[in-house]
């Protein structure tokens, strides 16, 4: 079995696959303090309460935007499990991650472990767009080369920066909006986060159709994903654990290409 973990600047996705089938998935706040030896003690009651332990796991594929972290999670799933984790990166994707970019080195992990993944269950072209801290949008054009992408300010990121310098509004609950002109200050707020996030999305989605000269696929994935889905126009598909799909992917190439 394989663990991949995905580590984003607010929440850390763990996940376990048998061969081709995710079996386990955790969610848990992303904290920046942590050791290796406290992610370590982090990590095996999650194994044990899927009745799993590290003798289960073969190896480990670790996408991480929190360089800190990504030597942390790296050393605790060495630890753990005896054998040196798959950072997952442009270089290891390989084959997987064909690009058309100028300097595929600065492109982060999240964002090729999305590419990888909706590249492989949807086929070329495709769009992926990742509800995160930022929101990020991937583009792989129809010859299956990455072309480039788009990073936001994220849901929460664009409604944390609204409460902290609008001091007279409180905090944003994220309930789908039922109007577009809203009745009150709360609703008003979910009108502008919510409904604007989507049209944000739109917008750019359909500038990129506009450049490629055609259509895609548009994948949404991450926290927020099935509500920004419901009444986007451009968004095909909501997937929520495509990261953890291309983390697979990610580790089988490398594993095939370097033993």
């Amino acid at each position: 079995m394989l663990l991949v973990i995905d580590v984003g600047n607010t929440h850390t996705v763990i996940g376990v696959f048998r061969r081709s089938e995710l079996v386990q998935r955790w969610r848990m706040a992303t904290n920046k303090l942590h050791t290796a030896d406290e992610l370590r003690l982090k990590l095996q009651p999650l194994l044990a309460s899927a009745e799993l332990s590290a003798q289960d796991l073969d190896g480990a594929c670790i996408a991480s935007v929190v360089p800190k972290l990504t030597d942390a999670w790296g050393e605790a799933a060495f630890v753990l499990l005896g054998v040196m984790p798959v950072i997952c990166n442009a270089r290891a994707a390989g084959a997987l991650f064909e690009t058309d970019y100028p300097n595929p080195s600065e492109i982060g992990a999240d964002r090729v472990a999305d590419a990888v993944g909706a590249k492989a269950l949807y086929g070329s072209p495709v769009v992926t767009v990742d509800f995160g801290t930022a929101t990020n949008m991937e583009v792989i054009d129809k010859d299956g080369k990455f072309v480039g992408g788009v990073i936001a300010p994220g849901i929460d990121t664009s409604a944390s920066a609204l409460t902290e310098r609008a001091t007279k509004l409180g905090a944003i609950d994220f309930a789908d909006p039922h109007t577009a002109i809203g009745r009150n200050t709360a609703e008003a707020m979910q009108v502008g986060i919510v409904y604007g996030e989507a049209d944000r999305v739109d917008g750019i989605v359909n500038r990129i159709f506009d450049q490629l000269g055609y259509r895609a696929p548009v994948i949404a994935t991450g926290g927020l994903a099935y509500r920004v889905a419901k009444i986007s126009s451009t968004i095909t598909d909501t997937n929520p654990d495509l990261t953890l799909e291309g983390l697979r992917l990610v580790y089988n190439e490398f594993v095939s290409n370097h033993g």
